[in-house]
């Protein structure tokens, strides 16, 4: 049975929820809870959050590329355990690139390390649904720019893609 979850643009209100859904959800990257109120309101835009009755159960914070309108840069993706199973991430990614201000996206971009095989599975079916291309090459490696202390991370391109 699906669930009657709301899509909606965050508001800094919501900021304190996403770091506690961030937190529960590993392996995701903890960021303040300052950031988080950051992505509710100057990212708002450009983000999702998902929620149901009354409780945020989902979040996709995202931003437009400086220097690049055509690409949507997917910053975090966060889907409670309660939420699960129901194809959640993918209505969010297509709930943002269906707003006015992602018209001339034609381009998604992300970050994964290598061991992320829900981020894996997220964005190959957002590819394969787009249908585009996904291309992938590191962007920040493990020893040169995370000093050893965390895994590579690897850049997602998606596109170009028609809508």
């Amino acid at each position: 049975m699906s669930l009657a979850i709301e899509l909606q643009i965050p508001t800094a209100e919501d900021g304190m929820s996403v770091y506690e859904l961030v937190q529960a959800c590993p392996p995701l990257d903890n960021n303040s809870a300052y950031c988080n109120l950051l992505q509710c309101s100057h990212f708002a835009d450009t983000s999702v959050a998902a929620v149901l009755e009354g409780q945020l159960v989902g979040f996709i914070s995202g931003y437009i590329l400086p220097g690049k309108p055509d690409t949507l840069f997917i910053w975090q993706v966060a889907v409670s355990d309660k939420a699960r199973g129901q194809g959640l991430a993918s209505k969010m990614i297509q709930h943002i690139l269906q707003r006015a201000n992602c018209q001339q996206v034609q381009f998604i971009e992300t970050t994964i390390t290598e061991s992320n095989a829900a981020s894996w599975a997220l964005f190959e079916s957002a590819a394969k649904k787009l249908d585009a291309q996904l291309t992938r090459s590191v962007m920040f490696d493990q020893q040169q720019h995370f000093k050893g202390q965390h895994d590579s991370e690897w850049l997602v391109r998606i596109g170009p893609f028609q809508r």
